[in-house]
């Protein structure tokens, strides 16, 4: 039989196979398929999330107020996580999983800034010592310092905000007691700020067990650090020189001049991409990138009188600088509905800047309807014994007054109480007259109870005044033309009987003062 060129092939791959088969064909193919790579799971967001902010972050999903006048939500949107937010107001426009505790890549940097930033004045210079950089992790992105060379606090934060430098964040850990200490004062800042959702192991936000935030956490963090206008100056750079080493002579031994480079922001949004245009109104925040983090960003822009954060983590869409297109959308978004959508709930403030709780105050237990009640008329009956007891008051001090009034009219009585014959039918014309003229004089030497009576030795006054005048005090009544009406004239004859002697002080009559 002859063999032709097409056919010795396939029976050389017959031949294969049968060999195949008799040496363990299904052990052979068992290897094959287990070599294929197994498609991962895709993350579900859990069944309950926290509810800071507002009742709505609990749920899984998109939560967003639709309403007639409100621009519908970009269409794609592939992110684990994300949230658009007035950065004044605190007012959350819309959310998907908010608070779904992710890895945060280097957007915990802010958090870092926030915790560290406003210790050092941006002038102080530190020398950097070997130890500085030590405990970085592998391929860990870097601005380029040196050991043994000197920067100041301000350079620092530009490798930290623009190229994310690790090594930047690490020397800063060092200046502030290490990276121990400062991860502790990070988490402790984070408690201040409300930030539940996160836990820091790394300053840098390098990938750690356990190192995880939330979309509504690093949106915390970006607000609080843009109060801060070293924070904004720092985040909003687009491009800086970066001290580098110190140049060298022929000989190679370094000179006094110190060279630089030029280092550039890595916020797309921010700097440009080569497919990427720079967002309209933006100015900052802070990007990151890790294997377990994925692709994070938050940022803030300015429009017609709005600012709004936005912060996007993990978009799964194989799309260069996917991130930031979701961001661009989102903020696209916020600044339409702005006007007419209602917020989903709140970025809540620093601890620090809660209202004072006022002091507890005695609690009264609820009572019930008899109660109640009860308490209604006993509230009455106080309310009417107080009233009584007043008038009760009243009426006593009235009595007392009235007592008072008649012992001093039985001492001294008005003129109109004493008749004709004076009081108690005693005395005349002359008695009616003592009385209204002298109503305050003691008795004279010789009056009293042994007081023989007119004419009598102890009268001292026993006749008319030789001059004619009336007596002191007294003047002639202009209703009366013979002069002096009878209770004013000097008492004459023997009817009229004899007064006692004056004293010459003058005293305002009773009958004005009682008119």
């Amino acid at each position: 039989m002859l063999f032709t060129a097409r056919t010795a092939p396939r029976r050389t791959a017959l031949a294969v196979s049968l060999i195949a088969a008799l040496l363990g064909g299904p052990a052979l193919a068992g290897t094959a398929a287990a070599a294929a790579p197994k498609p991962k799971p895709t993350p579900t967001p859990p069944a309950v999330m926290s509810k800071l902010g507002g009742d709505r972050f609990g749920m899984p999903g998109t939560q967003v107020n639709a309403a007639p006048g409100v621009p519908a939500l970009p269409t794609r949107l592939t992110a684990r996580s994300w949230i658009v937010a007035d950065a004044e107001t605190g007012a959350v426009l819309a959310e998907h999983n908010a608070h779904w505790r992710l890895a945060p890549a280097s957007t915990l940097k802010m958090l870092f800034a926030d915790t560290v930033l406003p210790r050092f004045p941006k002038t102080e210079v530190h020398t950097v010592a070997d130890s500085d950089l030590a405990g970085m992790g592998a391929g860990s992105s870097l601005v380029g310092i040196k050991e043994h060379l000197a920067y100041t606090v301000h350079d620092l934060w530009l490798g930290v905000f623009l190229r994310s430098g690790n090594d930047a964040v690490h020397v800063l850990a060092a200046m502030n007691g290490g990276v121990s200490k400062t991860v502790s004062d990070m988490n402790a800042e984070a408690h201040e700020l409300q930030a539940a959702d996160t836990h820091v192991v790394s300053p840098d936000g390098y990938d750690m067990p356990g190192q995880v935030s939330s979309a509504y956490d690093l949106t915390l963090f970006a607000r609080q650090g843009l109060q801060n206008a070293d924070f904004r100056e720092y985040c909003s750079t687009v491009s800086a020189q970066f001290p580098g080493d110190y140049k060298k002579d022929k000989k190679g031994k370094p000179t006094k001049v110190r060279e630089s480079f030029g280092i550039s922001n890595t916020n797309r949004l921010l700097a440009g991409d080569y497919d990427l245009s720079r967002y309209p109104g933006i100015a900052g925040v802070k990007n990151g990138n890790t294997t377990n983090a994925g692709a994070t960003f938050t940022g803030v822009a300015q429009r017609g009188g709005h600012t709004l954060l936005v912060t996007v983590m993990n978009p799964s869409a194989p799309v260069h600088d996917e991130v930031y297109r979701e961001g661009a959308a989102l903020l696209d978004w916020g600044f339409k509905a702005e006007p007419s959508v209602s917020p989903v709930g709140t970025l809540v403030p620093p601890l620090s800047k809660l209202p004072k709780t006022p002091a507890p105050t005695a609690k009264i237990p609820p009572l019930r309807q008899g109660q109640t009640a009860g308490a209604t008329s006993a509230s009455s009956a106080s309310w009417s014994h107080a009233r009584w007891t007043a008038v009760g008051l009243a009426a006593a001090t009235a009595v007392l007054l009235a007592l008072i009034v008649i012992v001093v009219r039985r001492r001294r009585p008005l003129p109109s109480e004493v008749g004709p014959a004076g009081r108690g039918g005693r005395g005349g014309p002359a008695a009616r007259t003592a009385r209204r003229r002298i109503p305050w004089t003691s008795p004279a030497p010789g009056d009293g109870p042994g007081n023989p009576g007119p004419g009598g030795p102890g009268d001292r006054d026993s006749g008319p005044d030789p001059t004619g005048r009336p007596a002191d005090g007294d003047s002639a009544a202009p209703d009366d033309p013979a002069g002096a009406p009878p209770s004013r004239r000097r008492p004459r004859g023997p009817r009229a009987g004899r007064l006692p002697r004056v004293p010459k002080v003058r005293f305002r009559p009773l009958g004005r003062r009682d008119r």
